[in-house]
C-alpha cells in the first residue's frame, strides 16, 4: 500500500511538472500561477485523503463479525486521536494480551459477540482500578446500583466490579438484554454509555431505528461513546499500520487459580510463592484490603502467576495446614454492606482531607447521586468537600 501511495504522488508531481511552464536557457525561471498550483495540490490532497478513507472503510469491513462498524468522520476523529497516542495505546495492547482472552471465554458463554470486548478499553483502558468521577468502578466501569442489579457484590473486602471476570459477565449480561430489547449491537453498545431509557426516548422522538439515525438526540457523550468504540476496533486491528508498538503488561501472562476456602492476606501469599504483592493485587483486583475473605460456604479465587512445583507444595501447605493464626484475620469480619442492605451500612462518615463523593460512595458501595440526595448536596463538586463533614451513608 505504501509503494501504491508512494506511486500515486510520483505520477501527480510529474503532471503539475508538465504544466509548467519552462524558462530558456539563461533567462528568468516561471513558476507556475499561484492559483493553479494551490488547485492542483488541493485535487491531488483530495484524492490521497479518498484514498485514505477508502482503506480504512475496506479494513473495517474485513474485520467486522457481528457488530457494524461503520465508517465517517466521527470515526475518523477517534482514529486520529488513538493513533496519535502512540505510548497509551501500546500499554493498552499489552494489557488485552492478558484480558482480551478472560472477555473472550465470558462473551462465548454468554452469547455475545467476541468483538464487543473492545468496549472495556473505551470504558477504563482496561484498567480494573479505574474509577470515574461518578464512582463507576472496574474494566466495565459499572456504577453500584447497576452492579448490583447483575450479580456483583460489594463490601469492606471485595468489589466484584473490579473482578475482570465477574464484571464481564455483568456486562455481557446487560449487553445482551439491551440488544433482545433493541435489536442492534450499536443501540445495546449505547445504552451501555447511556441507560436504556435515554436509548428509547432517542427512538421514539427520531422515529429511527438505529444508532446514526438516532445520534444527535442521544447525551453528548454517547454521540461520541459509539464511533469512539469503532476507532478503538479500528486501532487494536491495525495498530502496527499506525506504528504503534505493544508494551508489556507489567505481569505475567502465565497464571494458575486456585480456590482460597479461608481467609488469608495477598502479602502472605507472596512472600510464599516469591512474588512482588503488587503483581498478587493486579492479578487480584477485586480485594480491597489485599486480603481474601473467603469460607469453606464461600470459597474465593486467587490468581497468581505460574509457579514452579515447591513454590506450589508451600502454598498448599499454608492454605490447607497452616498453624492457627498464622492467616487467619486478627478481628471478627464485619462487612460494610452486604447485598446492598442499608441496616448494615454505618449510619455516617467523616469526610477526610483528600477524600471526595466519588471514592466516598464506592467505598461503601452507594451512589453519588444517592449521596448527594441523604446529604441535600444538590450540586457539589469536590472542591467543596471540606475535611471533617459528617455524610449520611443511608437515606435513614
Amino acid at each position: 500500500m505504501k509503494r501504491l501511495v508512494t506511486l500515486f504522488i510520483c505520477l501527480l508531481l510529474l503532471q503539475i511538472a508538465k504544466g509548467s511552464t519552462a524558462a530558456p536557457t539563461g533567462g528568468p525561471v516561471k513558476f507556475p500561477q499561484k492559483k493553479g498550483t494551490d488547485t492542483t495540490f488541493a485535487h491531488a490532497a483530495n484524492q490521497l485523503q479518498t484514498l485514505h478513507e477508502t482503506v480504512i472503510e475496506r479494513r473495517l469491513d474485513s474485520i467486522k463479525k457481528d457488530v457494524p462498524l461503520d465508517y465517517n468522520e466521527f470515526v475518523q476523529n477517534y482514529i486520529d486521536l488513538y493513533s496519535h497516542n502512540r505510548d497509551e495505546m501500546g500499554h493498552v495492547i499489552g494489557l488485552s494480551k492478558y484480558y482480551f482472552p478472560i472477555y473472550e471465554k465470558v462473551f462465548h458463554d454468554a452469547g455475545i459477540p467476541e468483538e464487543i470486548k473492545y468496549l472495556s478499553i473505551v470504558e477504563s483502558k482496561l484498567d480494573p482500578n479505574a474509577v470515574s468521577r461518578v464512582g463507576a468502578t472496574g474494566p466495565w466501569q459499572f456504577m453500584s446500583t447497576t452492579a448490583k442489579l447483575y450479580g456483583l457484590n460489594m463490601d469492606g473486602y471485595i468489589d466484584e466490579r473490579r473482578d475482570p471476570i465477574k464484571a464481564s459477565y455483568a456486562a455481557a449480561a446487560y449487553l445482551k438484554d439491551a440488544y433482545e430489547e433493541f435489536g442492534d449491537w450499536l443501540l445495546a453498545i449505547a445504552s451501555y454509555n447511556c441507560g436504556k431509557s435515554n436509548v428509547e426516548n432517542a427512538l421514539a422522538k427520531s422515529g429511527g431505528t438505529d444508532f446514526w439515525s438516532i445520534r444527535q438526540y442521544l447525551p453528548v457523550e454517547t454521540r461520541n461513546y459509539v464511533p469512539a468504540y469503532i476507532a478503538v476496533a479500528y486501532v487494536m486491528n491495525y495498530y502496527s499500520q499506525q506504528n504503534i508498538n505493544a508494551q508489556p503488561c507489567g505481569f505475567s501472562l502465565n497464571v494458575d487459580t486456585v480456590l482460597v476456602d479461608r481467609y488469608v492476606s495477598l502479602t502472605s501469599i507472596a512472600h510464599i510463592i516469591n512474588v512482588d504483592v503488587s503483581v498478587l493485587s493486579l492479578l487480584n483486583p477485586a480485594y480491597r484490603m489485599q486480603s481474601i475473605n473467603a469460607s469453606s460456604a464461600n470459597p474465593r479465587r486467587l490468581v497468581i502467576p505460574q509457579a514452579n512445583t515447591n513454590t506450589y507444595t508451600a502454598l498448599y501447605n499454608a492454605l490447607n495446614i497452616a498453624p492457627a493464626g498464622t492467616l487467619t484475620p486478627q478481628k471478627a469480619y464485619v462487612p460494610i454492606q452486604q447485598e446492598g442492605k442499608a441496616d448494615q451500612l454505618p449510619a455516617y462518615h467523616k469526610v477526610k482531607k483528600g477524600e471526595t463523593l466519588a471514592a466516598i460512595a464506592d467505598k461503601y458501595g452507594v451512589d453519588v447521586q444517592d449521596l448527594k440526595a441523604w446529604n441535600h448536596l444538590g450540586g457539589l463538586k469536590k472542591a467543596h468537600l471540606q475535611p471533617g463533614m459528617t455524610l449520611k451513608i443511608s437515606r435513614g
